[in-house]
């Protein structure tokens, strides 16, 4: 008996160091790209996955989805695939689990929650490199959280987006926002229905100005409000940045 072609999520963890971002793009490695060649040699078809997500160059992610076509792969094959496929990728990207959904389950629109963590550390740490963002110089964290709170009480984050983008709206939920400080640095936590392309490092790179005494609240308010990307702070470097969990209401 021929199966027919069934829906699988496929969860992955990746440094993304030296990869340029998620998506594939000609001349650029990526780990779509990676991850597609992977499964495509292990069963023996074309692959095309599509991710939950764009992370941009150099963004990590502990915890991110795909979803795949596969054609005539029962459920326990995909399920025991998982040594198999880790054998053909890189050792900076890692699938922990592959799994049958629903044919019009979709990894991207079928998100209702993701969130983002920043980590910054204070002294050089070798261990810490291109996975965490050296900073230096002293922050008001206290200042830095209470404007952090500011951030649910808006809709429209413009002031925080790439500009050029085509997406439809800008506007994003965001469910929680603060800063905790850590032995040798700091993690910043953010979790939103959506987000947009570079909000988070756009935010952070913000937040540093509050934390540095060189705007207050009021001004904070006032860059959300301009809906212009120029007023707010320059972006914080990819290499803290971790895509960290990613909720849908099917998905344990």
């Amino acid at each position: 008996m021929i199966l027919d072609t069934q829906r699988f999520f496929i969860e992955l963890a990746y440094d993304g160091t030296a990869y340029h971002g998620w998506q594939t793009q000609p001349n650029a490695i990526t780990v779509q790209q990676e991850l597609d060649k992977a499964l495509s040699v292990f069963f023996r078809q074309p692959v095309e996955s599509l991710g939950c997500g764009r992370t941009d160059a150099g963004v990590h992610a502990s915890k991110f989805f795909a979803h795949a076509d596969l054609r005539g792969i029962t459920e326990t094959a995909a399920i025991n695939a998982v040594g198999g496929v880790n054998a053909l990728l890189p050792y900076q990207i890692a699938v922990k689990r592959i799994f049958l959904v629903s044919p019009s389950a979709h990894a991207r629109f079928d998100a209702t929650a993701r969130s983002y963590e920043y980590h910054f550390h204070f002294h050089k740490d070798p261990f810490k490199l291109n996975r965490s963002w050296l900073y230096k110089g002293a922050l008001d964290i206290e200042a830095m959280n209470i404007a952090a709170a500011q951030l649910l009480n808006y809709i429209d984050f413009t002031s925080f987006s790439k500009s050029n983008t085509n997406t439809a709206t800008n506007n994003c939920k965001i469910t929680e926002a603060y800063f905790r400080e850590t032995d040798n640095g700091l993690i910043f936590t953010i979790s939103a229905d959506r987000f947009l392309r570079n909000m988070v490092r756009a935010i952070v790179g913000t937040l540093i100005l509050i934390g540095r005494k060189e705007i207050g609240l009021t001004q904070l308010e006032e860059i959300i409000e301009s809906k212009n990307r120029s007023n707010a702070g320059q972006s914080v470097p990819a290499c803290g940045l971790y895509l960290v969990n990613i909720i849908y209401p099917f998905v344990k």
